[in-house]
């Protein structure tokens, strides 16, 4: 019985251990000790707790994916070494829904450069009991924003990755967390994409980016799906709250309900529990619609957005909160490229979901903004150039890899509406 006993305990302990993920890779057949080495068959599985996913083209054909099975949700610091022994590299990299972290690393033949960034990772468990409600398509197509994995997405005209290693980051480290709608959460699939996953390539690798928005979110459905509750138990002192709301809230009916009213009254319950929690809360206009005027005014945006954008700079004024006027800086910037161009920033025949050129510039906006503002966040900030609606960069200069997966159908309301409250 003994012999049994000592048996069992023996097989579990090396079942854990063969369950526990190495936290260290080697890749493109190099050797290195202390790390597991990753071939171009060396696919994700369970028992494993590492590899590629199978939708990467691991033959000749990024972008790759590679995900490593985290022991619990939280940060963790990202260290890769990119580079080819033999031809000039071209390296973007993203992590979970593609949020961008690195920009185009353009390295000789034979040269390596080692960089660092912080990705992310949540589940739906929210600590003291209860989950996050899921929509449907957040255990489909989203599914690898509420894994227990962590995916590295490595695309450009010549990827190359030599070495990568991932270690939980520094329990003291702040994170910016974002409670949006589609036009600020980590769009699955091209040609979507939002200001919030290319926000993370303008932060340093001192501050974590924590994109919790989802498409048709409102204030109201934010609070009912428990989005709210899973961010406030894992805020902390120090921490950030970007809210950006209002498409959706604009749509919700009833008595009473409206911007200055129920809408304002739900920023303050954000705003109010940041604070008890010691996090800084930060509000941003809901972005403009591209909806042009008529006649004189053809060549302008008009706002659709009703008195939601008031409201949050009214918010931001009795609060004492600072405001980043997205709706005010999405303008120019629409009118900028014009109507015969404008669209170029949008996902298709969308008016309100942008692409990769849209959700970069309006990242770039808000990242602008918060140096212009000398807000608290901006020690965190990267070295780039400001933004200037009226002068936006040059569409057929943007150049991000596109991710040839299949297409997305949309988020709620794509199509050229803005999204619908979920139930609704």
């Amino acid at each position: 019985m003994r012999k049994i006993f000592i048996s069992a305990i023996l097989l579990t302990a090396s079942l854990a251990i063969a369950q526990t993920p190495a936290m260290k890779f080697v890749f493109n057949g190099e050797s290195k000790s202390g790390f597991a080495k990753v071939t171009p068959t060396t696919f994700y599985t369970e028992a494993l707790g590492y590899g590629f996913e199978k939708e990467s083209q691991t033959a000749d054909k990024p972008p790759y994916y590679f995900s490593v099975r985290v022991p619990e949700e939280g940060n963790y610091k990202v260290t890769v070494t990119l580079g080819d022994g033999k031809s000039e590299s071209d390296t973007t990299v993203k992590a979970e829904l593609r949020r961008l972290m690195l920009e185009k690393v353009r390295l000789p033949a034979g040269k390596s450069e080692t960089r660092t960034f912080i990705v992310n990772t949540r589940t739906v468990k929210i600590a003291g009991g209860g989950e996050v409600r899921l929509k449907d398509r957040e255990k489909t197509t989203e599914a690898w924003a509420w894994d227990d994995k962590l995916t590295l997405e490595f695309t450009g005209p010549h990827p190359a990755i030599r070495s990568a290693e991932i270690e939980k980051a520094d329990a003291k480290m702040p994170t910016l967390y974002i409670a949006g709608d589609s036009t600020s959460t980590d769009q699955p699939r091209e040609p979507f994409n939002s200001w919030g996953q290319m926000i993370t390539r303008f932060f340093r690798p001192d501050i974590a980016v924590a994109n919790n928005g989802e498409s048709g979110e409102s204030l109201k459905g934010f609070i009912g799906e428990q989005r709210f509750a899973k961010v406030m138990s894992m805020i902390k002192p120090g921490d950030f709250l970007m809210i950006q709301m209002g498409h959706n809230d604009q749509k919700e009916k009833g008595d009473g309900v409206g911007a200055f009213t129920t809408y304002a009254a739900d920023l303050k319950k954000f705003i109010d529990a940041a604070r008890q929690h010691g996090a800084t809360p930060i509000l941003v206009t809901p972005v403009a619609r591209l909806a042009w005027g008529k006649d004189a005014e053809a060549n302008k945006i008009i706002n659709n957005l009703g008195d939601y954008p008031a409201a949050v700079l009214k918010v931001g004024k009795e609060e004492n909160v600072p405001v980043i006027d997205l709706n005010a800086m999405s303008k120019p910037f629409y009118e900028a490229l014009g109507p015969a161009d404008a669209h170029l920033a949008f996902a298709g025949s969308d008016t309100t979901h942008h692409d990769n050129y849209g959700g970069y510039e309006l990242a770039k906006a808000i990242a602008t903004a918060i140096r212009k503002q000398n807000l608290p966040l901006a020690k965190h900030l990267l070295d780039f150039p400001a933004f200037d609606p009226a002068h936006p960069d040059p569409v057929s200069a943007f150049d991000m890899p596109a991710e040839p997966r299949p297409p997305a159908s949309g988020p709620a309301g794509a199509s050229g509406q803005s999204d619908r409250p979920y139930g609704q």
